[in-house]
């Protein structure tokens, strides 16, 4: 009989507890996306939304009435647009808060239903014929949608394998609260 494999660290010297790993902690996107981020872009998709609704509500049904009935249908249409880009910007910014704050576990955060829901893009024909503070908002609106969908997108670029020790680093963050 020969003797039991050695370990690098005897169970007495790590408090008795054997840590494995699994292909869960191999598979956890590399980029991490920081609270202040997630509170920056927060607040500036909630000021977005107070202006888009301000704008929509009141002072663009003014401008909208100038319009030819074509470019207002375009006007109802990308003011929709604008608000559904908000909406999932939204959904997706306290999604990563429920991930920050442990509600939600690492591994799930990569579900489909955890990701940013799809926002049809403006046509720029349609925008060219809208007046200066729509096109300014659905401006604003698409260029936040779209650096959201690239930190969206950067947790995906985890097809490349974790090392086995970044892995069990990442595991002993988690366990131990993000305190390391």
């Amino acid at each position: 009989m020969g003797a039991p494999p050695s370990r690098a660290f005897s169970p007495a010297m790590d408090g008795g507890t054997v840590i494995t790993m699994d292909e869960s902690d191999m598979s956890q996107p590399q980029a991490r996306i920081t609270s202040r981020l997630i509170d920056s872009l927060y607040t500036e998709a909630m000021l977005l939304a107070d202006e888009a609704r301000s704008y929509f509500d009141d002072a663009g049904r003014d401008e909208r009435a100038t319009l030819e009935p074509f470019a207002r249908v375009g006007f109802a249409c990308e003011s929709l647009k604008v608000t559904t880009r908000i909406m999932h910007i939204v959904a997706w910014l306290l999604t990563q808060r429920a991930i920050e704050s442990g509600e939600i576990a690492g591994r799930d955060s990569r579900r489909p239903e955890r990701r940013l829901g799809n926002a049809q893009e403006s046509d720029p024909a349609v925008v060219a014929t809208l007046p200066p503070s729509a096109r300014k908002l659905i401006s604003s609106s698409s260029d936040l949608y779209a650096r959201v969908k690239r930190l969206d997108e950067g947790g995906l670029e985890s097809d490349v394998p974790q090392s086995p020790a970044r892995a069990l680093m990442g595991r002993l963050e988690r366990g131990l609260g993000g305190h390391a």
